[in-house]
């Protein structure tokens, strides 16, 4: 299973295989032609109020994540994971951030969920 995180805005390389945004938002700035986004499960994103309790730098990335799988124990999110995670037993499967941190952000956690 391959599943790889990169910045939305870098540019699509042979190797993504399928790309999914996982940011609730559209990334400023971006057209939808450039972006070559092909999957956009917005419910598999974290809520707002975590996101935003997580950008006021309110807890560590540990707690961040703790949360955010808690929430992605919920039906919807659930079974959007497990489309995705099949995706990824299909091929190559790279999930597009905005986040200038990807490797702290909620597509880190994802990654991990997917491979695990």
């Amino acid at each position: 299973m391959s599943v790889r995180i990169r910045r939305v805005y870098e540019a699509p390389e042979p190797e993504d295989g399928v790309r999914v945004l996982v940011d609730r938002l559209w990334p400023r700035g971006l057209s939808k032609d450039a972006a070559r986004v092909d999957e956009w499960p917005k419910g598999l994103t974290p809520s707002t109020e975590l996101r935003r309790w997580y950008h006021a730098g309110e807890g560590s990335h540990e707690e961040f994540a703790e949360r955010y799988e808690a929430e992605l124990a919920a039906p919807e999110a659930a079974e959007l994971l497990d489309q995705v995670r099949e995706l990824a037993g299909k091929g190559a499967v790279t999930l597009l951030t905005a986040s200038k941190t990807p490797a702290e952000s909620h597509a880190a956690v994802l990654a991990r969920l997917l491979q695990s």
